[in-house]
């Protein structure tokens, strides 16, 4: 229980959220340029789950590997793991 407290104090903390968000914003408009480039350039209707998911798993991955440097980072002691 303690591990998962930790891992979601780090999600939440030290500008974690606003970095992965500009990841997700740069590279999901790459990846949706390249995905769905024809359907934007013909005036067709966007999948909406492609747009959505094309932003969240950078987001997911940028979230995951500051939260996953940090666990390795920390000493066991740390005031976001109590707090």
């Amino acid at each position: 229980m303690l591990r998962w407290r930790r891992i979601c104090g780090y999600c939440v903390s030290d500008g974690v959220p606003r970095r992965s968000f500009a990841v997700a914003v740069v590279v999901g408009t790459i990846l949706n340029l390249i995905n769905q480039g024809d359907v934007l350039l013909n005036g067709a209707h966007l999948n909406l789950t492609k747009v959505i998911l094309t932003f969240a798993v950078p987001y997911c991955v940028a979230t995951y590997g500051a939260v996953s440097y940090r666990l390795q980072a920390a000493p066991c002691d740390d005031p976001v793991a109590e707090g």
